[in-house]
């Protein structure tokens, strides 16, 4: 009899604990092909700079620069982050390589790197959380976005 009322009152616990678990949704903003991933190969070529930037990311005539982070290398592959910053903010958050070696990386990519990029984009900083499923990925890209901050003088 006790072993049956600890049961329930055991099962009765899990289900409120499973119950009251939040997830996280995915950001409804950021698709796969906004993410800025790279294709198979991983080109990691920086495009030629922009009017108003120079090659190291020093801005030439305008407040807006582009700097590319330090590639990171990964457990299962290169992370590189490229920012955008306006008047000492950062406006825009671009992957320039992530792993993309196998279907699954593609896969948790898809939903790591938006929240990622719209964490960055919250926080102006590279003071933020690691996605949880993607820990590798997330890191390399906190390291990779802390060299381009650190690059832009930020």
């Amino acid at each position: 009899m006790k072993r049956a009322i600890l049961a329930i009152v055991g099962t009765v616990a899990g289900l409120v604990l499973l119950l009251s678990f939040k997830t996280h949704s995915a950001s409804s903003s950021g698709t796969a092909a906004g993410t800025g991933t790279t294709g198979s190969g991983g080109d990691s070529a920086a495009p030629a700079p922009s009017a108003g930037t120079t090659g190291t990311g020093k801005t030439a005539t305008s407040t807006t620069r582009t700097v590319t982070g330090s590639t990171i290398d990964t457990r299962w592959g290169p992370v590189q982050v490229r920012v955008t910053l306006k008047s000492g903010k950062i406006t825009k958050v671009e992957t320039v390589q992530v792993p993309d070696g196998n279907p699954r990386d593609r896969e948790i990519n898809t939903f790591a790197v938006p929240q990622l990029n719209q964490e960055t984009l919250s926080a102006q900083s590279a003071q933020i959380d690691t996605v949880s499923g993607a820990t590798y990925t997330s890191e390399g890209y906190i390291q990779s976005l802390q060299s381009a901050l650190d690059k832009a003088g930020k």
